[in-house]
């Protein structure tokens, strides 16, 4: 009877270890993004003079904006990625007294993109012969007989049109 107890407790004991030590780092940790999402196009947008309407249309509004330096407007974003080490990035914009801006600071800089900046590479685009952006369309193959392709565009092949209805006009003549 002791013995039974003994290996069953024991048993018991080393599933649970083993459940605990299975589950543990198999757990999904989600990406936590928190703030504006700012881009180095956005910062390329702005120019000196623009006013407070159109740098709004171009950043959106700033997560924080400092009821003792109403000039300024700070946008702030975040991500932490699951189980990684969390990475801010900051930009303050400064508006002058006619609410134009004048300048920024943080850690974007107009013109330099950050992912050149940590590959080292210009920002210098040459376009050949081979890729001047115009793509020539790409040919469509017909579906294979009897897919779901061709199902799909058989029945669209076969829809009627129908014309839309007009509301006649209202006769406001009194009888």
């Amino acid at each position: 009877m002791q013995n039974t107890k003994l290996l069953l407790t024991s048993f018991t004991f080393v599933g649970l270890l083993a459940l605990a030590g299975c589950s543990f780092p198999g757990v999904y940790k989600i990406d936590i993004q928190q703030g504006n999402v700012v881009t180095q196009d956005m910062i390329d947008q702005l120019r000196p003079g623009m006013t407070r309407r159109q740098v709004r249309f171009i950043m959106g509004n700033p997560l924080l904006t400092d009821t003792f330096h109403a000039d300024r407007w700070d946008y702030l974003y975040s991500l932490q990625p699951g189980g990684g080490e969390r990475q801010q990035e900051r930009i303050s914009l400064i508006f002058n007294a006619n609410d134009q801006l004048a300048s920024l600071s943080g850690d974007f800089k107009p013109g330099v993109s950050r992912d050149e900046a940590i590959l080292g590479k210009s920002s210098d685009t040459i376009v050949t012969p081979e890729n001047k952006g115009e793509q020539q369309p790409q040919k469509e193959e017909p579906p294979k007989p009897g897919s779901l392709l061709e199902q799909i565009q058989n029945d669209v092949d076969k829809v009627e049109t129908v014309p839309v209805p007009t509301q006649e006009p209202l006769d406001t003549n009194p009888r």
